[in-house]
């Protein structure tokens, strides 16, 4: 739990549209000369007005008052009331002192499922870099990124993160990867030429730059237009802030049931207590009977027992490369029903690779993924080979990326073509040693090529300067005047080949592939002036290939979007890319369904909205606000949503989703700390093998719900009986017997049930509905007969006994008789229509052990001396043992009745 302190004035910039306004008028608005930069005095000012460049800090609910909320629980407050009973009036100084320790051990259970509210916006603030080069009166100066005010003059390179959010006044092949904000999983190019459009999407504002985004390449100059909390990463932190945590289907289910079960335990007090006291019972008497039955009617094991069995099932869930975060949200990926998933890095690589190559009158597959250079250019059958290595010789001499064992440094697009080049045979690193640059255009987004210079012979064997290009096809085009022909003459470029051309970059556009052009051309090596204007020399190009790249799939995302199908999961992909390269993908994943933008999205109603949801597929371009509105949606049309990320950008609909899912080894900070559970090891097929693990958890987890009311059904029959037939005073159990029963028996067989192996064919169900009740309607009957038959069964034993013998053995006997009844129905449980005869519970080795410690513990609550002083048992002779366990198989027999009708009837298993 958590409370925002926003600082205000940080909220008062003015979120104005600086993308659509020229630089000069951008700083003129910001009263900032964009030469000298401000004043010291102006920038302590404006700190006072905006406050600092951090993020509004939360504060954190003191652990103590974490401590007492969790008293407000009403089971709680039973054993609350019932431990100080038990010190005083009653003076019973060991019972008083388990029920209080039972309060404890459940409110440090509580405690340590809570605190996670702030760890997202903590996360933020880790980001936040530590020093920004900054013009302050008229000088270049470094500063703690914290000081930076809206119109600071702030200049980034290579390497940089951005200090805040500004508006681009110059930059020199500026590139920036945003894909932790947009989700986009190319940099972006980045210019100061204004904007025309109002509306222009966050991931295409190319004037702009945004806090905590990553500067590839190049260099620039920006004013600062926010800060802090102000910023798009502080907007997402705003998000963050004003989610709550959901609860899991479970988590409502138990609170109803929970509820039920108080309200019924509580009047089967109120009545055991009037009956008691009409009949002239002492105080005391009445107290004890009152404090036991509490016990027994309240399933005082429920929060303790139902924790064990979802840290099983985190562990199940870790081994298989999902840690779960919040112990309640294990289950929650059984009922899964839509899985929103991010795009780059979670279904794809998040590695560009370079998947098809053409070269005039040819066309190549290019096999292999990633950055590893393991792959093959493969050509179309019945073509007759070519050499390729003066095609690839411009992606490794024209390009700075270097790539080394699988690990890219450098630009992701210029990373894919240098591993083409290698998987042709050339060696990037001594082909750029035998070839140095003696000149270089960087590459710039009005030109949108980049070309570099070399010392070479050519074919004639003559000393040349030989320029190799790579950049946008059209671009590239328009500057050629020659090219190959399919024999691999040079030839004049003319309308047939530029139609040729054109058609072939459509054609891998189409396919969502990023498409590149090389190119080449000869200068004479003693005239070539390597300090003239370069740019105009690039006329006359020979164009050569043309290179679709693409971040691929993840080979076993598909086999999972598959099995998620079977069932019953609909699988989206949400992504920053466009539209295009999104539904080419989703395309080859198997994601049905079709493909819109997140403004498209945006435009549409509520009612618009829901019923379009289920034929939609891919939403792309999307912003934070969008993925948490489609979350919203989902939950408003009746699913149980999953969310995975990996970016900032994802924080936000990772925690208004139902199970928000992080990426362990591409994911931010951020996206692990607002999300439920982290991959390991990104890898999307985890995700599908974690809900089959949470629709196990689920299956047995209801078996012992059922298990636990049917045996809560007996207790309340047992003392009420007890009550209205003045059964031993009306307390058939001492206090402290009963927590032996329900902590030693009920436990075991508990745990035994929530560890044993689930029933088969969960991946062939559709997803359980979150409406649909643990327990329904002729469960409900079931479990009230099983009750009536121990309880009444256990009754009559004590009853037996009180007449024949002492209160003590009819106590010892009830007890023991109760606790093996409980041990059979446990066995008839685990299955809704299987024998018990059957025997195939020992094929379960945990329940097997776990029965047997619940039958150590029932001898020695009944023969062992420090057990007898403990309890106030007595030790049984052995027909006294027969009786108890003939009696006890009772359940057994109306166990298997039922199980026989339902075998008749050909019903199926209650449980969904």
């Amino acid at each position: 739990m958590a409370t925002t302190v926003e600082a205000p004035a940080r909220q008062a910039q003015p979120d104005e549209k600086w993308y659509i306004l020229p630089p000069a008028e951008v700083a003129g608005d910001l009263e900032v000369d964009a030469a000298q930069g401000l004043t010291t005095g102006e920038a302590a000012k404006r700190t006072s007005l905006y406050g600092p460049n951090t993020f509004a800090t939360a504060a954190t609910e003191p652990r103590w008052h974490v401590f007492v909320r969790q008293y407000r629980d009403a089971m709680q407050i039973v054993l609350l009331v019932a431990g100080i009973g038990s010190l005083w009036p009653l003076h019973e100084l060991g019972t008083g002192i388990v029920l209080l320790f039972l309060t404890l051990f459940n409110a440090v259970l509580g405690m340590r499922q809570e605190g996670k509210a702030a760890e997202a916006v903590a996360a933020l603030q880790k980001m936040m870099i530590v020093k920004a080069r900054v013009r302050r009166d008229d000088q270049l100066a470094e500063l703690p990124a914290e000081q930076l005010v809206p119109g600071d003059v702030v200049s980034v390179e290579a390497g940089d993160l951005v200090p805040a959010d500004g508006r681009l006044l110059e930059a020199a092949t500026l590139e920036v990867d945003e894909s932790a904000l947009t989700g986009e999983s190319m940099p972006v190019t980045k210019g100061a030429e204004q904007l025309r459009d109002p509306e222009t999407p966050l991931g295409d504002r190319t004037d702009m730059v945004y806090m905590n985004t990553n500067v590839t390449r190049g260099a620039g100059r920006f004013v600062v237009t926010a800060t802090g909390m102000a910023t798009e990463v502080g907007h997402i932190s705003h998000l963050l802030q004003a989610e709550g945590e959901t609860e899991t289907p479970l988590t409502k289910q138990l609170k109803k049931l929970t509820g039920q079960i108080l309200v019924i335990s509580g009047v089967s007090v109120l009545i055991s207590i009037v009956l008691n006291l009409s009949r002239g019972e002492s105080f005391d008497t009445v107290f004890t009977a009152a404090i036991a039955f509490a016990i027994a009617a309240i399933p005082t094991g429920l929060p303790a027992v139902v924790t064990t069995i979802l840290s099983f099932g985190t562990q199940m869930l870790a081994s298989a490369g999902a840690i779960v975060k919040r112990l309640r949200s294990t289950e929650t990926l059984g009922s899964t029903s839509a899985i929103n998933s991010d795009k780059t890095g979670t279904l794809t690589l998040n590695q560009m690779t370079a998947t098809e190559l053409a070269i005039p009158g040819r066309r190549y597959a290019v096999s292999g993924s990633g950055y590893s250079t393991d792959g093959t250019i493969k050509h179309t059958g019945g073509q007759p080979e070519v050499p390729l290595e003066q095609f690839l010789l411009p992606m490794v001499l024209a390009s700075d990326a270097v790539v080394h064992g699988g690990e890219l440094i450098g630009d992701p697009t210029e990373g894919a073509l240098v591993v083409l080049a290698e998987k042709g045979g050339v060696d990037a690193a001594s082909t750029r040693e035998a070839y140095p640059r003696i000149a270089e255009l960087p590459f710039d987004a009005a030109y949108k090529l980049m070309a570099t210079f070399h010392r070479m012979r050519n074919d004639d064997g003559d000393d040349v300067v030989r320029c190799f290009v790579k950049g946008a096809p059209d671009q590239v085009l328009a500057r050629a005047s020659t090219a190959p022909d399919a024999d691999l003459r040079i030839v004049a470029v003319d309308d047939e080949h530029r139609t040729r051309y054109l058609a072939e970059n459509q054609r891998l556009g189409e396919q969502g592939l990023r498409v590149m052009a090389t190119a080449r051309k000869d200068f004479d090596a003693r005239t070539f002036d390597p300090g003239a204007d370069l740019l105009p020399l690039l006329d006359g190009l020979t164009v050569l290939a043309l290179v679709g790249i693409v971040d691929p799939p993840r080979t076993e995302a598909k086999a999972a979007i598959a099995t998620a199908k079977s069932a019953g999961i609909k699988v989206r992909m949400i992504t920053g890319d466009h539209a295009v390269t999104a539904q080419a993908i989703a395309q080859k994943l198997g994601i049905e369904g079709r493909a819109i933008t997140g403004a498209e999205f945006g435009a549409m109603s509520e009612d618009e909205a829901l019923e379009e949801i289920d034929n939609i597929g891919v939403i792309a371009r999307v912003t934070p606000e969008h993925k948490v509105r489609l979350v919203e949606t989902l939950k408003r049309n009746g699913q149980i949503v999953a969310m995975t990320g990996d970016g900032v950008n994802d924080a936000p609909a990772l925690k208004k989703a139902d199970i928000g899912i992080a990426m362990g080894i591409t994911g931010t900070e951020v996206s692990k700390e607002a999300a439920a559970m982290i991959l390991t090891d990104d890898n999307f097929a985890t995700i599908i093998k974690a809900v089959e693990l949470g629709r196990g958890l689920y299956d047995n987890l209801t078996k012992y719900i059922r298990f636990q009311m049917g045996v809560l059904v007996g207790f309340i029959i047992t003392f009420l009986g007890a009550s209205i037939f003045n059964v031993v005073g009306g307390v058939p159990f001492l206090p402290l017997q009963t927590l032996w029963v329900n902590f030693t028996t009920q436990v075991f067989q508990a745990i035994g049930l929530g560890y044993g192996t689930p029933s088969e064919g969960l991946m062939k169900r559709k997803p359980r509905p979150p409406e649909q009740p643990i327990l329904n309607r002729s469960l409900l009957v079931w479990l009230t007969i099983a009750g009536f038959v121990m309880g009444a069964g256990t009754l009559g034993v004590i009853w037996w006994a009180a007449d024949h013998r002492t209160e003590e053995i009819a106590r010892t006997m009830g007890v023991t008789t109760f606790a093996i009844a409980n041990l059979f129905f446990s066995i008839a449980s685990r299955s809704e229509r299987q024998s018990i005869f059957s025997l195939d519970f020992l094929d379960d080795r945990r329940f097997v052990i776990f029965s047997g410690m619940s039958v150590v513990a029932i001898v020695l609550g009944t023969e062992l001396r420090l057990f007898q002083k403990i309890l106030h048992t007595v030790s049984l002779t052995f027909h006294q043992w027969l009786l108890c366990i003939v009696v006890a198989f009772a359940i057994v027999v109306a166990s298997e009745i039922r199980k026989l009708l339902l075998r008749r009837r050909g019903a199926a298993p209650a449980t969904a």
